[in-house]
């Protein structure tokens, strides 16, 4: 599934918005393009840690994720899942290991905190508003 690239002016604009703005962006993003973007490595995905939470990072487009891909994450690359197979695998994978995911963090790593059923729901209900299956 190929997306247009986005602009460094759409890409400057939307590192702008808030958590919860960056959150919304996501659902529609995944719900209009069909896929998640994750950042893996030798290891498998990269992994974020909150206080309380083990987290999954996920971001609406590649060059979101390519972004993080810097420091310590170098060698990272940017990998996309489709939205069947995050629904099918990840949810149920990412609850049996007890994580959450960070929704789109920024650089600073802010970002909403979800559980995977959360996330799971606030697709499907986008996935509603905006007339998909």
């Amino acid at each position: 599934m190929s997306t247009t690239p986005l602009s460094t002016e759409q890409i400057d604009t939307i590192l702008q918005y808030d958590a919860e703005k960056r959150c919304q962006y996501l659902l529609k993003e995944v719900t209009s393009q069909g896929q998640i973007w994750i950042l893996t490595d030798e290891h498998g995905c990269v992994m974020l840690n909150s206080e309380d939470e083990d987290c999954v990072p996920i971001w609406p487009n590649q060059e979101f994720a390519q972004a993080w891909a810097t420091g310590d994450w170098a060698e990272c690359k940017p990998e996309s899942i489709s939205i069947n197979k995050w629904h099918s695998r990840w949810t149920p994978g990412l609850e049996d290991d007890e994580l959450a995911i960070v929704v789109f963090p920024n650089l600073e790593q802010e970002g909403i905190i979800l559980y995977p059923e959360e996330l799971d729901d606030a697709l499907r209900q986008q996935s509603k508003k905006s007339g998909k299956r």
